[in-house]
């Protein structure tokens, strides 16, 4: 299946109810945390970034950023996270204007975290993840034993309790990653955004963190949009893709329907077979180079 087949007509008939489905009651909610971007146009100065952008993340559902460098994947984060204000467009937060919620609800409702965060020199774990309570305290709500709950919960849930009492600054790169997201647990928000949480950690406490996200998912069916670079994590960890090439939407969808050949040659100009991944089923990509002999295809469209 080729990456056209993702293109909005056939998403639309994708969307189809699927006959062989257990029947849904008229009376459940819909789950919290859909996004949406219509009709997006963001730039910094006279540099537009992304242009005309339609898409969609879907609620419960972790989604996957994907495209080469520069082609505006924080950029649409930031935008998402309404740390950019589009020129163009609007984005919706369960069908509301993000630029329409009060900050204060909005941090309850909507969690980021930036590709690289900093911390004040000295400031401790528990003390950075107790910074996530801040948009549920006001100047008659201080401090509360749900606040210190919320904390304890997020350590434990990141595997940082028994570092709580150490410094941000002399944790190892996997540990200070594990803090920040600890951090964004706490906040509690249906939404959680991530940009690029894997980079500068080594292969293990990469699928440490990515498995942590998965955590936050199944058990508290968070909604996840994060930038990632690794095509293969992109494919086994999430449940949507969208591709993005110079600002615009190449594809979006099930990782099995966006990630082919064609697509990732448009998008990355890098000519691959994909493969079966033996482990997850998902595809996996296998890039060619000069020096690799064109075998035939591994994995039939």
């Amino acid at each position: 299946m080729s990456e056209k087949s993702a293109t909005a007509p056939d998403r639309a008939a994708a969307a189809a109810p699927d006959p062989a489905a257990a029947p849904v009651p008229d009376s459940a909610p819909a789950p919290a945390g859909g996004l949406r971007a219509d009709g997006l146009r963001l730039a910094y100065d006279d540099r537009v970034v992304v242009d005309g952008l339609d898409v969609s993340f879907p609620a419960g559902r972790i989604t996957a950023i994907v495209g080469a460098n520069a082609c505006g994947k924080s950029t649409l984060l930031r935008a998402l996270a309404r740390l950019l204000t589009p020129r163009t467009g609007t984005v919706t937060l369960d069908g509301r204007s993000v630029h329409s919620i009060p900050t204060r609800e909005l941090a309850r409702s909507l969690g980021i975290l930036p590709q690289t965060p900093v911390a004040p020199e000295g400031l401790t774990v528990v003390d950075l993840v107790g910074r996530g309570r801040s948009p549920h305290q006001t100047w008659w709500r201080q401090w509360s034993p749900a606040d210190e709950r919320a904390v304890r919960d997020a350590l434990h849930a990141t595997g940082m309790t028994e570092l709580a009492d150490r410094p941000v600054d002399e944790l190892s790169g996997g540990q200070r990653q594990r803090a920040w997201i600890a951090m964004a647990v706490a906040q509690e928000t249906p939404v959680l955004l991530l940009d690029e949480p894997t980079t500068y950690l080594d292969l293990a406490h990469q699928i440490d963190v990515l498995d942590l996200v998965t955590d936050l998912n199944r058990t508290e069916n968070r909604t996840v949009v994060m930038v990632l670079h690794d095509l293969n994590q992109a494919c086994r960890y999430a449940d949507h893709v969208v591709a993005l090439k110079s600002g615009r939407l190449v594809a979006e969808g099930r990782p099995a329907d966006v990630i082919t050949e064609p697509l990732v040659e448009e998008v990355f100009g890098l000519r691959c077979r994909i493969a079966e991944d033996p482990v997850s089923g998902t595809p996996m990509v296998v890039p060619l180079s000069r020096h690799t002999p064109v075998a035939r295809p591994m994995m039939q469209d």
